[in-house]
């Protein structure tokens, strides 16, 4: 007869069948069963997270580096609810992540058992599919189902909610059945081989027209993995290339073609050439508010081309004149390959006319754009940045160049505080050997600071650096242009860094002046393990330009900061 396993080893030859190597978790309770049959897979690493938001957030980092699907572990109750937020993260952004969860008994479900919770009914809406395994006969088809599902077609996170009975019980292992077992990006079955349609050739013919065109490349660029033939598409036609927020670094900013970034936060000269343009070659992007501002008012001159993979996004917020529905590097070649050859030389002229200089926040501190210069000078092109989410996510975005494909790596849809940290230590572990920079505010970096535990534990080299306004400075901002000035409950006090960096005994170091800020980065990249550099940054610097809420894109504010009353030292 075969050998009887538990769930708990069916689990982990399960996990190890789909390729997981690392999982971040937090053992408890009804998760016990798991964590006592662990230690004997030791191809299973474990990484042990200060709290389990950040395990899923971990997991995120991790497969967005890494193409592979993220792991996060959790027990019931608190140990599952506190995984949503990074599950609704993971949801809106499009990550694979496979969460594994404890449950109380069969037979105490449904009578209020200590640390019971439907988890399952509380993450239907935040995941591609949930699921109770009550029987251990069905434990390891539903791992291989939720691997196949959380990577097939547009991704995202699976949860698999296992009871401790069924942890307990014994079964034969049964080797793989059909479920499609993950392989590497883009082995999945869900993306059938696109074949070129009479849509395709009505896209070919706008492109041949347009006067006036741009392509918005967005998440699902990188998702495909798409790098190579957008920027084929874009020499082809010589097209100007807009990258969304999550678009970023899907086409290098030192291309010739690349413009921007566009949205509530946008260049000027990218959202003036939104208004104007005759065509938009939209790619894997959601069309969401912060991108389009007023719709009534987002390019109405333009006619819409939309590439998505999945069909409900198509014209679900600006009518498509052309909807194409399959993968984007698909897509793409065929356009590359079918299109003439154009040059729109005229028109990003033009475009070049719109732009607007910049202007330096700094007033003797350090300045957002002297701190990401240095951490981009001294990293030499060879960095990851995963940035949090406030006013450093935005200077982020647009002042840093990014020249490596899938460089840049943050909470988009959600707009998770608090994400940075935990994220990077995912991406660090899945980019071994190349320095990873976790850039936070003030305020979402003491949300999951406790996560430096995690680093000095594992040994998870990131480099953080945090943005000190003493404010919760984006809100702090929306208050000064929209709301009288009243910064109500936006003045945040912070620990002293630098002493609570050497209580985890890690290296940190307080930068209060600009002409200290080079040094300071140099030595946090040369020591190792992780390292805490705090920048005190002005406390009235605002992301410029701004689009205010129900305004068009035509209608941006530009204009210096109103310097703010100083209520917490920084």
């Amino acid at each position: 007869m075969p050998d009887q396993l538990t769930g708990s080893q069916i689990l982990c030859r399960a996990l190890l069948e789909q390729g997981v190597e690392l999982m971040f978790g937090y053992p408890g309770g009804a998760i016990m069963p798991f964590y006592h049959a662990l230690p004997e897979y030791p191809g299973l690493r474990h990484v042990l997270v200060r709290h389990e938001q950040a395990a899923a957030h971990a997991a995120d980092g991790y497969a967005r580096a890494s193409g592979r699907p993220g792991v996060c572990v959790a027990t019931s109750g608190p140990g599952a609810t506190n995984l949503v937020t990074g599950l609704a993260t993971a949801h809106m952004d499009n990550t694979p992540v496979v969460a594994i969860t404890g449950q109380v008994s069969r037979a105490m479900m449904g009578k209020d058992a200590f640390q019971e919770t439907d988890i399952i009914g509380i993450t239907q809406p935040i995941t591609k599919h949930s699921v109770l395994v009550e029987d251990v006969e069905d434990l390891a088809d539903a791992v291989r189902e939720a691997f196949a599902v959380a990577t097939e077609g547009r991704p995202g996170p699976v949860l698999v909610d296992v009871p401790k009975d069924v942890q307990m019980d014994r079964a034969a292992w049964k080797g793989e059945t059909t479920v499609q077992r993950f392989g590497g990006r883009g082995a999945t079955t869900a993306v059938p081989p696109y074949r070129p349609s009479a849509d395709l050739e009505e896209a070919i013919r706008l492109v041949t027209l347009a006067h006036r065109p741009l392509i918005m490349a967005g998440h699902g660029i990188i998702l495909a993995g798409a790098y190579g033939e957008l920027r084929a598409f874009a020499e082809r036609t010589g097209f100007p290339v807009i990258t969304t927020l999550l678009g970023i670094s899907a086409l290098p900013e030192a291309h010739p073609l690349h413009l921007g970034m566009p949205g509530m936060h946008g260049e000027v000269h990218v959202n003036r050439a939104i208004q104007q343009a005759d065509l938009i070659v939209g790619i894997g992007l959601r069309f969401d508010d912060r991108v389009t501002g007023n719709l009534a008012a987002f390019a109405r001159g333009a006619q819409l081309i939309h590439i998505d993979l999945d069909a409900s996004e198509i014209g679900k917020n600006v009518p498509a004149a052309v909807g194409i529905v399959g993968d984007a590097r698909q897509v793409l070649a065929a356009l590359a390959e079918r299109t003439p050859p154009r040059d729109c030389e005229a028109w990003r002229e033009e475009i070049a006319g719109f732009v607007r200089p910049r202007v330096e926040h700094a007033r003797g501190g350090p300045s957002p754009e002297g701190i990401l210069g240095a951490i981009e000078e001294t990293a030499g092109g060879r960095c990851t940045i995963v940035s949090d989410v406030g006013q450093h996510q935005m200077w982020v975005a647009k002042l840093y160049r990014y020249q490596r494909p899938n460089t840049h790596i943050t909470s988009g849809g959600l707009g998770t505080m608090g994400f940075a940290v935990p994220a990077a230590m995912g991406v660090a572990l899945a980019r071994p050997g190349e320095p990873v920079w976790a850039i936070s505010g003030d305020g979402g970096f003491q949300m999951n600071m406790q996560e430096m535990a995690t680093m000095v534990q594992e040994n998870i080299p990131v480099k953080m650096a945090v943005f000190n306004n003493g404010y919760l400075g984006m809100v702090r901002q929306w208050q000064q242009f929209f709301h009288g000035r009243r910064y109500s409950a936006t003045p945040i006090w912070s620990p002293d860094y630098v002493r609570l960096a050497e209580a985890y005994g890690i290296h940190g170091r307080r930068v209060e002046a600009g002409a200290d800020v080079d040094d300071a980065v140099r030595e946090a990249l040369e020591r190792p393990g992780p390292a805490l550099l705090e920048f005190v940054i002005e406390q009235e610097a605002n992301v410029f330009p701004m689009i205010p809420p129900g305004a068009s894109l035509s209608e941006p504010i530009e204009g210096e900061s109103v310097p703010v009353r100083r209520l917490v030292p920084a």
